[in-house]
């Protein structure tokens, strides 16, 4: 049986690392933070963390809590416009280049991300 790239990459640690990282990014970025509703990122983060994870063959502890991810409507409340995209960006390049990923797997995890950021874009306001 071939591995998931969940198991490829070193599963839940890695998984942890990214988020970890990208949302020590957040925490001080003045557009991204404020579309927190909680304080504390540590929700958010678990999270991302599940989405992940049962996106690249982990487990499916995210479904089983929050149903089908509906990414587009779960962000339709904030405002995502081109410079909050690259931002995001941004502090997710930082979280994926911290991690000790062989270039194939990285130049894919890269392209899901990338491709995510872009289909979020709700509006080309300020």
């Amino acid at each position: 049986m071939s591995q998931t790239f969940y198991e490829a990459v070193g599963g839940h640690d890695t998984f942890v690392a990214l988020v970890d990282r990208f949302y020590e990014g957040v925490a001080h970025d003045p557009v991204l933070k404020p579309m927190y509703p909680e304080e504390d990122l540590g929700p958010a983060a678990e999270r991302l963390t599940l989405f992940l994870e049962q996106y690249w063959g982990g487990p499916t502890t995210y479904s089983q809590e929050r149903g089908h991810p509906r990414l587009r409507m779960r962000h339709a409340p904030y405002k995502v416009n081109p410079d909050a995209r690259d931002r995001w960006l941004a502090h997710m390049r930082d979280a994926v280049d911290s991690l000790d990923l062989a270039p194939l797997h990285r130049a894919q995890l890269w392209d899901y991300l990338e491709r995510a950021a872009h289909s979020m874009l709700n509006t080309f306001e300020d």
